[in-house]
């Protein structure tokens, strides 16, 4: 190539005083440029100073008080894309201010508690009483006490000194919950499961097998399915009937059918649906896993959160408890959850036929029930002692034994032949109070729009209604009832109204749920090969009060005894009394 010579680079110069890329006329205006823009803008300003506010920094609700200023004008260049937009700083844009402050009063919800029966009826601190060995019964007799006996520590006084929190503060601070059960010292953490993590597990299982059934069931009442009259409504009645709601290692049967080696795995279907369903809970809850030889056993501890029925746990702005500012007692997560579960326990022995000649009765009688020592009639309740496989191969078999439960049956309308039901019931507390979660309302909503309030019900109460479902699906029940049971008078929680009943498919209504029995399979799968893989001992799985982090802690053998031997002793004090 020849040389190029410094004259003819000088020659090749533009001869203009500026130097760079031709200046383009499409857009400048005399050498200047400017933002093109539509013929059909309005030139509402020559500029526009509430940029910033649009973005919501200023926490007033920016966008939305914009909009109500300025609704009939547009800024000038809306036609095009906003060409000299500043980028705010990715740390800048992104501060929060947090409260690192922790409420130290305690929430009754973290303790459990067995449920009261009903303004008036007998309540309180659960029986241990029952048929062969000590059983503790669901709502058992205690001192005579009325349904609205709450704790209501923290009084008034812990909604003073803060400002009420709307859904446009997107800085508001986390709740401190306190968890279910209290880490001692010497308790030796040895995993923590982060909930990502569980929800790509997936283990593929059969439908299982029956192997034993207990119990028997009534008919239940069709006449609930039929949409009330307003002038008619069917009241919620306080049925007094004998439920049981015993831990695994109590269970007779299933130390039966340890000693002949059927499983690797035992629990009931309460304490598996809240193991498969963790990745879905909100408030904090606890098992004790005990490994004796080659076996694991799912327990839960006396009086534990597991046996009470949640309300609007996953709903955007849940409940809040008195020490969060909450001045309305009955609308407390401790307050709704008893509530929510004596309402599922008087629902359901309310809908059935009690007809002794028309039953369904099972193989064996209720292992749990003793007609000597109890007064009131057992309820209907058959239990199904179902196996499943949850083998990674042949050469390592490894089966699972659950308890389920079937509270109805019913006849098929149009083969006629039995169907087994599971029962259970929503309840609405105050649509317009704090932590209703943008619930319609139910007695105006339920028959026309039934598909929105499901919905919404679905959203808040995720946790509880895959809980339920899973539950269903285990005991191979044909149909789960749903009752939509609301209170006669929001402020009250004593007196309630069945407002309607709906059933559907467990199977489908877990696919509108978008709920993965394989994954519940193998977050059980996965929590157990961690307890196989150790020494013979007792574990707790604590779900974190705060964090959606699961920890497996190593415990002393005697831990959780003392409590329930405590109890015993009371009682016998008190029978002396």
């Amino acid at each position: 190539m020849a040389p190029i010579s410094l004259t003819d680079i000088i020659a090749a110069l533009p001869s203009e005083d500026s130097w760079g890329p031709p200046t383009s006329t499409e857009t400048t205006l005399n050498g200047v440029p400017y933002a093109p823009f539509s013929k059909g803008d309005k030139l509402g300003r020559m500029a526009d100073w509430t940029t910033e506010g649009k973005d919501g920094r200023d926490g007033r609700g920016g966008r939305q008080q914009y909009n109500r200023n300025y609704r009939d004008q547009q800024v000038y260049g809306a036609g095009t894309s906003s060409l000299f937009a500043v980028q705010l700083a990715e740390d800048e844009s992104s501060f929060s201010v947090v409260s690192n402050t922790r409420d130290s009063t305690k929430t009754r919800f973290g303790r459990g508690g067995a449920f009261t029966r009903g303004r008036g009826q007998r309540g309180g601190r659960g029986d241990t009483r029952g048929g062969r060995g000590q059983f503790q019964r669901v709502g058992g007799r205690g001192g005579q006490q009325g349904y609205n006996n709450y704790d209501q520590r923290g009084g008034r006084g812990g909604a003073r000194g803060g400002r009420r929190f709307g859904w446009k503060d997107y800085d508001k601070p986390q709740r401190n919950r306190d968890a279910s059960v209290n880490i001692k010292p010497d308790w030796k953490m040895l995993e923590e499961i982060d909930f990502n993590r569980l929800a790509k597990l997936n283990l593929d299982t059969d439908d299982g097998e029956d192997i034993e059934g207990y119990g028997f069931v009534y008919y239940y009442d069709r006449s609930y399915d039929k949409t009330p009259v307003k002038s008619a409504e069917r009241k919620l009645n306080v049925v007094d009937r004998a439920a049981y709601n015993v831990t695994t290692s109590s269970d007779p049967v299933i130390q039966e059918l340890a000693e002949k080696d059927e499983a690797t795995i035992f629990a009931t279907d309460s304490i598996l649906s809240m193991l498969m369903c963790s990745p879905r809970s909100v408030y904090p809850w606890d098992i004790v896993i005990v490994r004796q030889g080659n076996k694991v056993f799912l327990d839960k501890r006396d009086n534990a959160t597991l046996d009470m029925v949640t309300v609007n746990e996953n709903a955007a702005d849940a409940p809040m408890d008195a020490s969060e500012g909450s001045k309305d007692a009955i609308n407390q997560p401790s307050a709704l959850a008893e509530e929510a579960t004596y309402i599922n326990h008087n629902f359901a022995n309310q809908v059935m036929i009690e007809n002794e000649n028309q039953k369904v009765e099972m193989a064996n009688e209720n292992p749990f029930y003793n007609p000597a020592e109890e007064t009131e009639p057992a309820a209907s309740k058959a239990y199904k002692y179902r196996r499943f496989d949850l083998s990674l191969n042949d050469e390592d078999p490894v089966h699972l034994i659950v308890r389920t439960e079937i509270d109805a049956v019913q006849k098929n309308a149009i083969s006629g032949e039995d169907q087994f039901l599971t029962v259970k019931a929503l309840n609405e507390f105050d649509h317009k109070a704090q932590g209703s979660g943008g619930a319609l309302d139910w007695r105006t909503k339920l028959v026309g729009q039934r598909g929105a309030v499901v919905a919404t019900e679905m959203k808040n109460n995720s946790c509880k209604l895959a809980r339920w479902t899973v539950q269903s699906i285990m005991a191979k029940a044909d149909v789960m009832k749903l009752g939509f049971v609301s209170r006669a008078n929001p402020k009250t929680n004593d007196k309630h109204v069945i407002l309607g009943v709906v059933g559907w498919k467990p199977r489908d209504f877990a696919q509108q749920m978008n709920l993965s029995l394989s994954n519940g399979w193998g977050i059980v799968r996965t929590i157990a090969d961690m307890c196989l893989q150790r020494e013979e001992g007792k574990y707790v799985l604590v779900k974190d009060p705060n964090k959606q982090i699961l920890r497996l802690y190593e415990v002393p053998a005697g831990s959780f005894e003392d409590d329930g031997e405590g109890e015993i002793i009371e009682e016998v004090d008190e029978a002396e009394d």
